[in-house]
């Protein structure tokens, strides 16, 4: 028996409607200004407020430029749990699921801003870099703190 003919994955994002196209806010004069994640966001989710923030600090502790390894480890594996454990709490119906992953996530944006806070105090990173990516993780703190309530 012969498998199914399967379309490679490449062709199916490459079709000429994006999920976003259909949205109203796709013809606002602010939709040149979306991110990224938005142009190709394929889960409702992925357009909230709090992905998108929690995604950006993602991009900021990525981008910077921290020359002590295990910092920037840390720093990284975090934001990084930041974002997937929001990722799979959002969609889930059962409040105390979304709870447990928003608390994780949100002590993962702690440890992001503490590591960057020290990075910055050992002079391993730029005060301005620091400085940004604290104030970002004190959005998405206040942002997940919402969604806990």
């Amino acid at each position: 028996m012969q498998a199914p003919n399967r379309k490679p994955l490449q062709s199916l994002s490459s079709g000429s409607s994006s999920p976003s196209s259909s949205s109203p806010s796709s013809s606002s004069p602010s939709s040149s200004s979306q991110s990224p994640s938005q142009s190709y966001a394929s889960f409702p989710f992925q357009r909230l407020d709090v992905y998108v923030a929690t995604r950006e600090l993602v991009r900021l502790v990525h981008a910077a430029t921290l020359t002590d390894a295990e910092l920037r480890d840390q720093a990284t594996r975090a934001a990084k749990s930041a974002l997937l454990n929001l990722a799979e709490g959002l969609p889930d119906d059962r409040p105390a699921v979304r709870r447990r992953y928003f608390r994780q996530a949100d002590g993962s944006v702690h440890e992001v801003a503490a590591a960057l806070d020290c990075a910055a105090a050992i002079g391993a990173l730029d005060e301005g870099v620091a400085r940004d990516g604290i104030a970002l993780a004190a959005r998405v703190r206040a942002l997940l703190r919402g969604l806990l309530r």
